[in-house]
């Protein structure tokens, strides 16, 4: 009996073990900060995403008073980011802002919480309807995000970037607004494609579409017959795309 005792107890030892071993366990911490920060990024590196959480969170709470700390947080926030866990990254960018506004790390949390909405951004594999046709939240929510970041940080390292998402979230939803336009004009209803071209050309200007988006206008007020406001929208076409090819194309329309 004593002998099947032992046997037992050998047995749940061993399990015991093998479950602190395995990816529930805790990890072997280090005494210092930076060394459990290098450990838990070494971690995220390998998509451990388990042990990195554990070893940040250690740092954040075990050394509170230490830089480490804070960079623990920002390294938990893009730790969310890495599981696509977009909203939940968010969330802790926007908390590292709120408590740390001066650190100097504050533009890498508002870039990264901005580009988040950009992650979200509908897929355009090519056996999906294509982004335009998609709901466009994602896409209006990244636009404002980073127009934010731009007023807010116009000299972080994260500017330039920042610009080139801007610049494409404003050119998918303005192609959003065309295709819109589009599905209007095939039923017809004029005065619909004019509110979508019109609402394009005011809230998206700048873009490659501006062109198609001008000449759809045109030919929307003349199906309309509004022959003032369709010359109105071939002088548009002169003062927004000089000395193109669509201005000449548009000082012929107007015969002068």
């Amino acid at each position: 009996m004593r002998s099947a005792v032992l046997v037992l107890t050998a047995l749940l030892m061993s399990s015991c073990a093998a479950l602190s071993a395995g990816p529930a366990g805790e990890p072997d911490y280090a005494t210092q900060a930076a060394e459990n920060l290098a450990l838990g990024e070494a971690a995220l590196e390998d998509k451990d995403f388990l042990k990195a959480e554990k070893y940040f969170e250690h740092v954040r709470t075990k050394f509170p008073y230490l830089e480490a700390a804070r960079e623990a947080e920002l390294k938990l926030a893009d730790l969310d980011f890495a599981r696509e866990m977009y909203p939940e990254a968010r969330d802790k960018f926007d908390s590292f802002i709120k408590l740390h506004p001066t650190h100097p790390k504050v533009d890498y949390a508002a870039y990264r919480a901005a580009l988040s909405y950009v992650e979200e951004f509908p897929s355009e594999f090519f056996a999906l309807p294509p982004s335009y046709e998609k709901e466009q939240k994602p896409m209006y929510d990244a636009l404002r995000a980073m127009n934010g970041f731009l007023r807010q940080y116009p000299d972080s390292q994260y500017a330039k970037d920042a610009k080139v998402h801007a610049d494409d979230a404003r050119q998918r939803l303005a192609r959003h607004e065309l295709y819109v336009a589009s599905f209007y004009a095939k039923r017809e209803r004029w005065k619909a494609v004019v509110q979508r071209l019109e609402g394009l050309l005011k809230d998206y200007p700048g873009t490659p579409l501006e062109e198609e988006a001008l000449f759809n206008l045109h030919d929307a007020y003349v199906k309309l017959n509004d022959a003032e406001r369709a010359q109105n929208t071939l002088r548009e076409v002169l003062k927004r795309l000089p000395g193109t090819p669509a201005a000449q194309r548009a000082q012929k329309m107007l015969g002068s």
